[in-house]
């Protein structure tokens, strides 16, 4: 119930980053559901393959290059998808740290919510 209730809850955080920015575009809300599953993925197996790679990169730039491999998933996310339009880099960028923003205000929200007392 957990998963479900999060991925809806992203689904929605990408419809207020495509509101609140205009360089996002997300067509309906069922593509942004595939567009939360399909980052969910991406940020789970391809991005700790990338940051491994760039970490010389990451600890000379003491983690902000982060943020670009953020943007560079959320910008692979919408060029696999019709559903989500990315305007450019800067667009990822930004959208990217929108999303990740709502995605731990999500996170706090439902540890607060699913919190089991023992």
């Amino acid at each position: 119930m957990k998963i479900i209730v999060r991925w809806l809850l992203l689904a929605a955080a990408l419809l207020l980053v495509a509101h609140l920015y205009p360089g996002v575009v997300v067509k309906s809300f069922g593509s942004a559901m595939l567009a939360a599953f399909v980052l969910g993925l991406l940020n789970t197996l391809l991005r700790p393959i990338l940051v491994l790679l760039t970490l010389p990169v990451t600890l000379i730039t003491l983690g902000l290059f982060l943020f670009v491999i953020n943007a560079l998933m959320f910008y692979f996310a919408a060029e696999l998808l019709d559903g989500l339009q990315v305007a450019g880099f800067m667009a990822a960028l930004i959208g990217s740290l929108i999303y990740s923003l709502c995605g731990m205000v999500i996170d706090v929200a439902m540890e607060r919510l699913f919190a089991r007392k023992g």
